[in-house]
């Protein structure tokens, strides 16, 4: 090994070692980490200039700030009190139908505003109906995350490996390219949480009540910036009840929609579309310029970008193709659907304890060269990437939402293994099965 691929390969795995930590915010680490690597010359500083210039983190930072303009005019307050009118009515269906319509909206808006504003809702409307709170607070966050599975904006999983992808030569993903299998896993794990998800927690009611100390610690590691996960941030500036405001709402909603369609009919890269949709709500005058800098969520987008110079690094050094080269010899005498189980495996138990973002730099190489070794197409190893990527139901901190629901629902560690395990394994294997029909090697 070289002097650059042992440096970077020290680097890599003190990232690891804190992200699971979890001491420090995962965007710091992000970019202590790119720092490091730039001042020791292994990568120089046009690579790390491009890292911050990438598709994925320009169409991140437009699609926060239309979604931010969504929520200051009050179209999703409005929407969840008419689903709470709906609740009333037809009692506890309607529960499923908030936690159904928090998986759709995930699809194109970000699933944390969506779950903070949804949470409190569901839990009050399970009480009004002598309900447990606690059977329908899982449920709504892994809807949100099987949701945005659906659409190349989503997630950011999704627009980073896209962006990655790209870089190594693959043509860009369509923003609905995804849809078919992540339409058909989110079905299926909606389904399993519907019939068997309530049972499992409805179990663990009885368990005993969290104490003081305890619920104090929760409180702690919930607004901890951060989370495993790698969705970090404050979720305070969702909170606040906005009054609906029919001319912002419009406008907000019409230019959103415009970009999805925009993006779908192939006008222009997804990027170029939300940056241009964003500019608009400007010059409308929808939202202002500083209201836009507040929704850019920058610890977010700086987390992915010092990822992106981590995997820039691997790439570089040679470390990434050596690695890969390896993975790929132990696999020899594998078909390419056997190497694809394996892959989507190894992913979604590193996004458990990693963040996506770090999950994406590292597998998507991984699974691009995976591909040729097998003469095999690329698509179904990067949707596997997508898919399991996102996939954090086993552990209360894999995800931000989960994360917000552990703490209103005073759930413990056990309450999302039991839930949370099945449905993994439920969506690797329909996930590996949609992927082999929609995206044939």
């Amino acid at each position: 090994m070289t002097f650059e691929q042992i440096l970077t390969l020290l680097v890599l795995a003190a990232v690891v070692v804190a992200l699971i930590w979890d001491k420090v915010r995962s965007d710091i680490v992000a970019l202590s980490g790119a720092a490091f690597l730039l001042m020791t010359g292994v990568i120089r500083p046009s690579e790390v200039q491009g890292a911050f210039a990438s598709p994925a983190i320009i169409a991140l930072a437009s699609l926060f700030v239309i979604a931010y303009a969504m929520e200051l005019s009050g179209l999703l307050d409005s929407a969840i009190t008419g689903v709470v009118g709906l609740c009333k009515r037809i009692g506890t269906a309607g529960l499923w139908v908030l936690i159904a319509l928090a998986g759709v909206a995930s699809a194109f808006l970000n699933n944390t505003p969506i779950v903070v504003l949804g949470a409190p809702v569901v839990r009050d409307v399970a009480k009004s109906l002598n309900r447990s709170p606690k059977r329908y607070l899982i449920p709504l966050s892994y809807a949100a995350v099987l949701g945005g599975s659906c659409t190349l904006i989503g997630t950011s999983t999704n627009l980073l490996v896209n962006d990655m992808a790209m870089v190594a030569g693959q043509p860009r993903f369509g923003i609905f390219e995804i849809t078919p299998v992540g339409l058909v896993v989110a079905l299926v794990g909606g389904l399993y949480l519907l019939l068997f998800g309530t049972r499992l927690i409805a179990a663990g009611d009885d368990s005993p009540k969290p104490t003081t100390a305890q619920a104090a610690q929760a409180s702690e590691e919930f607004a901890a910036p951060g989370l495993a996960g790698g969705t970090v941030g404050h979720v305070e500036p969702f909170t606040k009840k906005v009054a609906l405001k029919p001319w912002q709402a419009l406008t907000s909603s019409g230019i959103f929609v415009a970009v999805v369609a925009a993006a779908a009919l192939n006008v222009a890269p997804i990027a170029a579309c939300a940056f241009a949709g964003a500019v608009l709500l400007i010059l409308l005058r929808v939202i202002t310029a500083d209201e836009a800098y507040q929704g850019l969520r920058p610890e977010v987008l700086m987390l992915i970008a010092g990822m992106i110079v981590l995997g820039i690094a691997l790439d570089e050094t040679g470390l990434a193709g050596a690695a890969t080269a390896l993975l790929i010899g132990s696999m020899e005498n594998m078909s390419p659907l056997l190497a694809l189980i394996i892959l989507y495996g190894a992913t979604l138990f590193a996004t458990e304890i990693l963040s996506n973002a770090t999950v994406a730099v590292l597998f998507t190489p991984v699974a691009v060269s995976m591909a040729e070794a097998f003469s095999a197409s690329p698509r179904p190893f990067l949707v596997a990437i997508m898919l399991a990527g996102s996939a954090a139901f086993a552990t209360p901190f894999g995800y931000q939402t989960n994360v917000i629901v552990y703490q209103m629902g005073g759930y413990n560690y056990m309450d999302f293994m039991k839930v949370g395990m099945p449905l993994n394994l439920i969506t690797w294997a329909v996930g590996v099965m949609a992927i082999q029909y929609y995206f044939p090697f």
